[in-house]
């Protein structure tokens, strides 16, 4: 992970997350401490990562999603090149 993001401040984020006990809470929580477009946009690229894991085209994912290809191809990279953290989550959501 990032050294930028490893702060004091954002382990008290990730600590507050992993306190909610709830879909109701979670609503509740990002509601508060995000705008709508921000939670639609993380909930956007989480559906991406999904479809891309399903091997779906990134025409298909664009046209059910609505993502752009420029955030289809970074929420690629990611799953390609980044921490494995969706896929630590999608293995835990099979469960």
């Amino acid at each position: 992970m990032s050294k930028n993001i490893r702060t004091e401040a954002v382990d008290q984020l990730f600590n507050a997350v992993l306190h909610l006990e709830n879909l109701e809470e979670c609503y509740a929580f990002f509601e508060d401490i995000c705008t709508v477009n921000e939670i639609l946009s993380l909930a956007q690229r989480f559906e991406v990562a999904k479809m891309l894991r399903e091997q779906k085209t990134y025409l298909e994912i664009a046209e059910k999603t609505g993502a752009s290809t420029a955030t289809i191809s970074r929420v690629n990279r990611s799953l390609n090149y980044g921490n494995d953290g969706y896929d630590m989550v999608f293995e835990r959501m099979k469960k």
